[in-house]
């Protein structure tokens, strides 16, 4: 593949999430070598430190169970600058979680650039879970469980969260390794129409075909194409540092797949790598996984992957 001018932004925020650790994401990623990774490959890497944010002053709305929506808006409106700003400077910017709430920010600064070249964004959604709550359908309160929701510009976040100036359409959005989907979401999923691959399709028919007929139509639009990876969407038993393990996850080679055939698409623009938790992890394996995953989707082929024992 082509050498890229690549950026790291560390998105140290964990307000999204229920269990802490998340905020140490960024720095796990930089210890087990993600930027040299990269530069081995040919890529030219530049570290853009941590993103850092105020707290908003907002009050939940009545009846809703949101937690730190204050804290998780400030992070918003900074990464949304950020990702903006980022995609101006370089080929493809790479977010470190983080708790995957970063992506209320990190997708409408990357679908604002698109804008500004006259691209359609497409965002292809890595996870064991499709975050499609409102801030008044989520029952835990967890707001990394509403990005979808609110780039994709449904209602719910009026007056809550920053006004969506470049909303991602539902046709563009492709949900791969979904597991996990609550009554709520699973309504707002069939009303709009999203584009989902749970595991059960996957299991049936493989990942390698759904893919491609996604990354057919990225092609085809001339679209920009923004990747968000959860740790989730692996199987725990290889990736066990995530505070929402899901059983019947994707597989090392899945995963690998997955990002080999991104990598030969050439359509890939940036990058979310989220939900890393280094609290719950064994000995970094589970950061050293999503940086192998990354070096793959960079143009590392398998015979160039080192061996690893755990």
């Amino acid at each position: 593949m082509q050498h890229l001018k690549c950026a790291l932004v560390g998105a140290p925020v964990q307000s999204g999430a229920s269990r802490p650790g998340c905020l140490m994401g960024p720095d796990a990623y930089r210890t087990a070598g993600l930027a040299d990774t990269l530069r081995a490959l040919g890529h030219d890497v530049t570290d853009l430190g941590n993103v850092s944010a105020t707290v908003d002053d907002i009050t939940p709305p009545a009846g809703s169970a949101a937690h730190d929506l204050g804290e998780t808006v400030g992070w918003s409106r900074a990464l949304e600058a950020a990702a903006y700003d980022a995609a101006q400077r370089v080929d493809l910017p790479i977010f470190l979680g983080g708790d995957h709430s970063l992506s209320i920010g990190t997708v409408p600064g990357i679908a604002r650039h698109s804008a500004d070249l006259g691209r359609p964004q497409f965002v292809l959604w890595l996870d064991a879970h499709p975050d499609i709550h409102t801030v008044h359908s989520t029952s835990s309160g967890n707001l990394h469980g509403t990005p979808v929701a609110y780039f994709m510009g449904l209602e719910g976040f009026e007056g809550l969260y920053p006004p969506l100036k470049t909303p991602v359409p539902a046709a563009n959005i492709c949900m791969m390794g979904i597991r996990s989907v609550d009554p709520a979401e699973n309504a707002a999923l069939a009303a709009h129409n999203v584009t989902v691959h749970d595991m059960r399709a996957i299991d049936e028919h493989g990942i390698a075909g759904p893919l491609r007929a996604f990354l057919e139509r990225v092609s085809v639009a001339k679209g920009a194409l923004h990747v968000s990876l959860d740790v989730d969407f692996l199987e725990p038993a290889i990736a066990p540092a995530v505070g929402t393990t899901v059983p019947g996850g994707a597989t090392f080679r899945e995963a690998h797949l997955v990002m080999e055939m991104l990598c030969d698409s050439g359509l890939v623009t940036s990058l979310d790598l989220v939900e890393l938790n280094p609290f719950l992890d064994e000995r970094g394996r589970t950061a050293q996984l999503m940086v192998d995953l990354t070096a793959s989707l960079l143009g590392r082929k398998v015979l160039d992957r080192p061996t690893r024992s755990f």
